[in-house]
């Protein structure tokens, strides 16, 4: 075994992880708790599953727990108003943008949008797009091979959902050179203890990206495309939403930012965790090519195979570990009594390994039946891109592990270093 495998993701003590736990606050937790969070989740699940955190907030880390909040989206709100006027108070831009998008909205502002977005993301809607992805997978399948290998972030597992949200929003290749860096550092401003660099780059990225896309806009409108495929001329519009309503201009502005940051981050972070998950796991890495290889004559069993893998590599290592809501009114949350007013975070790494809902939790199982994860959500605020992270991810894997069966990391990858958003930056392998 190369000598940097085991501390990728190191082993942490069970008396180690109830010593964090204890003290744990998510603006300050200690390097070891963002190499490996799920020990000190386990102990909080045993321990402390309604902990009250530091800055007076509650992280609740069951299962159960948090398919309750999710099930009732009136009690506990996901609208950030409160909560972001103070965190963002002297940075505008991220302000409108984070208590505009869809994901911070309650209804009847969340109905609206979502009607309009979802006809484009359904099951059916998205399958034009599975022969360009395939296209694009191989392509870049194929710089890697003429290389030698390369990095599985930036060569691979970042290329996809860029190329795949500009193809959808309609932005020319040309243009697509600052998306990754406006994504990143939008999102990473969601992270729970900011510097004033990342709140410069945040506040930036959004204002660049206004600016751009006003100007994509305008030429839509000039040159509307399909609704059925555009999703950018179908959220211009409004199709799909009741009484054809029209977005305000900074809805539309907004939920195109959050489009293109739900869809890069979070596919970017299912692709790269799962090739690393799978050099950490070598019996899962060689079952899975092997079962790839037992249904290479029956496309539908393939895709049964790579499906289960990919709800498995979610639950596994969720690519957005932590999800928030506001208590409306006073209530009850696993027993415990909280006030209205309550800022609650869902930890979603934490209830992916539940035992009292997964068995054998803490192992990588990719043939694993009925995996209920909750790393798309659940309820009213369920990922709207589901299908279309579940196709890139299916596609990218299945094509890169029977391209290279044999590939290796040649160093430690190097994390994000963030709480929220678990991924990595880079990831050096050779074919």
């Amino acid at each position: 075994m190369r000598d940097f495998l085991p501390h990728i993701t190191p082993l942490i003590t069970q008396t180690d992880a109830e010593q964090i736990a204890q003290s744990l606050d998510l603006r300050t937790p200690p390097p070891v708790f963002y190499a490996n969070p799920y020990p000190v989740y386990a102990a909080l699940r045993e321990h402390d599953p309604v902990r009250h955190m530091p800055d007076g907030s509650i992280l609740i880390s069951r299962y159960t727990d948090l398919i309750d909040v999710y099930r009732d989206a009136k009690t506990f709100s996901s609208d950030k108003k409160i909560e972001f006027s103070a965190k963002f108070s002297s940075l505008p831009s991220l302000f409108e943008h984070h208590t505009t998008s869809l994901v911070f909205n309650d209804p009847p502002v969340h109905t609206q949008v979502r009607q309009i977005m979802m006809g484009a993301l359904t099951r059916r809607a998205i399958d034009h797009v599975e022969a360009s992805l395939i296209e694009l997978v191989h392509r870049l399948v194929n710089a890697i091979e003429s290389k030698g290998g390369g990095d599985l972030i930036e060569d691979f597992a970042a290329a996809i959902p860029i190329e795949i949200i500009g193809n959808l929003l309609g932005i020319p290749h040309a243009e697509r050179g600052p998306l990754r860096r406006w994504s990143l550092a939008i999102l990473g401003a969601l992270e729970p203890k900011l510097t004033p660099e990342q709140e410069s780059a945040g506040n930036t990225a959004v204002t660049e990206f206004l600016d751009y896309l006003k100007i994509l806009i305008a030429d839509r409108r000039a040159h509307p495309g399909d609704p059925q495929h555009d999703v950018l001329t179908r959220l211009i519009q409004g199709e799909g939403a009741k009484n054809n309503e029209l977005l305000s201009e900074s809805e539309l502005l907004h939920n195109c930012i959050f489009i293109l940051n739900a869809g890069h981050e979070t596919t970017t972070n299912l692709i790269g965790n799962a090739l690393v998950a799978l050099e950490e796991w070598p019996e899962q890495k060689a079952h899975l090519i092997q079962l790839l290889a037992d249904t290479t004559n029956d496309s539908e069993k393939r895709n049964d195979v790579m499906n289960a893998a990919v709800d498995e590599f979610l639950r596994f290592e969720p690519p957005n570990q932590l999800g928030s809501r506001r208590a409306t009114v006073d209530c009850v949350v696993g027993g415990v009594p909280l006030p209205a007013g309550t800022l609650l975070t869902l930890c979603i790494g934490a209830a992916n390994r539940d035992p009292l809902q997964f068995e054998r939790p803490e192992e990588l199982d990719v043939t694993r039946t009925n995996c209920k994860h909750l790393s798309f959500g659940f309820g009213v605020h369920q990922c709207a891109g589901l299908h279309l992270a579940r196709l890139e991810g299916r596609v990218a894997l299945e094509i890169f592990l029977q391209r290279f069966p044999n590939y290796q990391l040649t160093a430690a990858p190097v994390r994000g270093g963030r709480a929220r958003f678990r991924g990595f930056l880079s990831g050096p392998f050779k074919t």
